[in-house]
């Protein structure tokens, strides 16, 4: 049975002594097999054009090309790159429209290790890694546009698709979605895909934060 192939993960961030030191604990991961790092959002744009990367740490807050914009370029010509923010800010209306614009998970900076092992395996794993921040980020958002249970059949989501929408909620990964209903793990990304399609998600994150905003599962 063939191992499965190590991450590599590029660290992006300003501050030396924040990235080389985040960059050793990747290292410490078992699912990490390169590390690389970036000074700012330009040099990370350069790296990803000229290597494959499946994550990349990202600092809000940079010179010559801040978080922000980076994610916007990264999204649009390198979508199969997973983004997790970092940032020191807790304003849920940032991680909203960051979510919005496609990145997949948010850390504060001063996450402990724990966690950002488990965002880094949630977000290769499920696409996304919902923690505190996201669902009070998620949950403001609920309140202030308020529900529309009508647009899944405006939006022609069907049964099944509802049902696995739920049960990404609930962070089940395709392949155990696939088994709790019966189905091939390429039927659910199928589905998944299909979903993505109709509700304008860019990914994983996006379709959760479709869910709650239209009471298709509870937040």
């Amino acid at each position: 049975m063939s191992q499965p192939d190590k991450l590599k993960i590029l660290v992006t961030d300003d501050h030396t002594l924040f990235r080389r030191g985040t960059m050793m604990l990747l290292e410490s991961f078992e699912e990490v097999g390169h590390v690389e790092d970036a000074e700012n959002g330009k040099e990370a744009l350069e790296k990803l054009n000229e290597n494959n990367f499946d994550l990349i740490l990202l600092d809000l807050e940079m010179p010559t090309m801040d978080g922000w914009e980076a994610s916007k370029k990264i999204t649009a010509k390198h979508p199969e790159v997973k983004i997790i923010m970092i940032s020191m800010h807790d304003s849920l209306q940032i991680i909203s429209d960051l979510i919005e614009i496609g990145v997949h998970s948010y850390l504060l900076k001063n996450a402990e290790p724990d966690e950002v092992h488990k965002a880094i395996v949630s977000v290769v794993n499920n696409d996304f890694y919902y923690n505190q921040l996201v669902s009070k980020a998620l949950h403001k958002k609920v309140q202030k546009d308020g529900l529309d249970k009508g647009i899944a059949r405006r939006a022609d989501i069907s049964p099944r698709e509802i049902e696995i929408l739920q049960l990404i909620c609930q962070e089940l990964t395709m392949k155990e979605i696939g088994e709790k209903l019966f189905l091939s793990e390429q039927t659910v990304h199928t589905h998944r895909k299909n979903l993505m399609k109709k509700t304008k998600a860019k990914n994983a994150v996006g379709l959760v934060k479709f869910a709650f905003q239209n009471g298709i599962a509870a937040i």
